[in-house]
């Protein structure tokens, strides 16, 4: 009989101390399952509000690591690098995960499945439903990660890194809505101010295209040369979308136009499907952009 696999929870958090107690508590809820509860951490960086004193209170439930500012990108790294279980299930701290979150996603860990990623429920500030139905994951706390093939991808400025894994035929995707993601004011994303959040996204999939190329001369457990080449073009393609995102919410069509054929380039590279470039294109030829912005009260606004 397998061993249960160990996971360890660990909470991001920079001035999230009124949602903090939430988020620990959905960790030490969970439902049995075919796994232990390794440890739950509390990666606070820097805060000034009330995180401390809410880490007090949970004295003995989680190991809290305490220190400057670093920024999310070393929280991140640091989630792994900090823990000591099998798999690694960050959290961010105005998150919290589903009851059943950590049994179903023990019920995947099985055969060369090395990252999980599952949907989402949309919540407002104070925790109601945003969106009827459930929304596809891909963000920091719908991820679970196996740690030692995490610590190859480090260091990682965003959670986007650990998607190499999945694109490398390592990981699954289960339909299953098993966190609750706050949309909030003061969230760390910005998405109301057109361009920033696409351009940021951009730099992260590049940075991890370069990545992962200087990885084809000695490549890790996971892939192989051949698959780093096709999965870095990958990340250069999804780059390039964001680009031109960025240049429509700008109103720099031209400059978008511009981009396509580079997209398309490294689309057909990557082997990927060609619907996104086509949406892509089609999208700077009317000049209308693909993403909807958040304005400042939180609602959906057409660019």
């Amino acid at each position: 009989m397998s061993t249960p696999p160990r996971i360890s929870c660990v909470i991001l958090c920079h001035n999230y101390g009124r949602y903090l107690d939430q988020a620990i508590r959905s960790c030490l809820e969970q439902e049995p399952g075919n796994f232990v509860l390794h440890e739950i951490v509390v990666i606070d960086d820097g805060s000034t509000d009330e995180t401390e004193e809410v880490c007090l209170r949970h004295e003995g439930n989680v190991k809290v690591i305490r220190r400057s500012q670093q920024g999310f990108g070393q929280s991140l790294t640091d989630a792994f690098l900090f823990s000591t279980g099998d798999w690694v299930a960050p959290l961010d701290a105005d998150d919290w995960f589903h009851p059943s979150k950590l049994r179903t996603c023990a019920e995947a860990m099985t055969g060369e499945t090395l990252f999980i990623e599952h949907w989402e429920n949309v919540v407002d500030p104070h925790g109601n439903p945003k969106l009827k139905d459930p929304h596809p994951g891909g963000n920091t706390s719908t991820l679970v990660v196996h740690r030692d093939t995490a610590l190859s991808l480090l260091p990682v400025s965003n959670e986007i890194s650990f998607h190499a894994l999945r694109e490398a035929g390592r990981g699954v995707v289960l339909p299953d809505p098993l966190i609750f993601y706050r949309v909030h004011p003061h969230s760390m994303t910005d998405r109301s101010t057109p361009g920033v959040s696409q351009d940021y996204r951009a730099e992260v999939c590049l940075g991890l295209s370069d990545r992962l190329r200087a990885m084809h001369g000695n490549p890790p457990p996971w892939a192989t040369t051949r698959q780093l080449r096709r999965i870095s073009q990958h990340f250069r393609a999804l780059a390039s979308g964001h680009r031109v995102e960025s240049a429509l919410q700008r109103n720099q069509r031209l400059a978008a136009v511009i981009l396509i054929p580079g997209m398309l380039v490294a689309t057909l590279r990557a082997r990927d499907p060609i619907a996104p470039w086509l949406r892509s294109l089609s999208s700077a030829i009317t000049g209308r952009p693909l993403v909807r912005l958040t304005t400042g009260q939180g609602q959906q606004a057409q660019s």
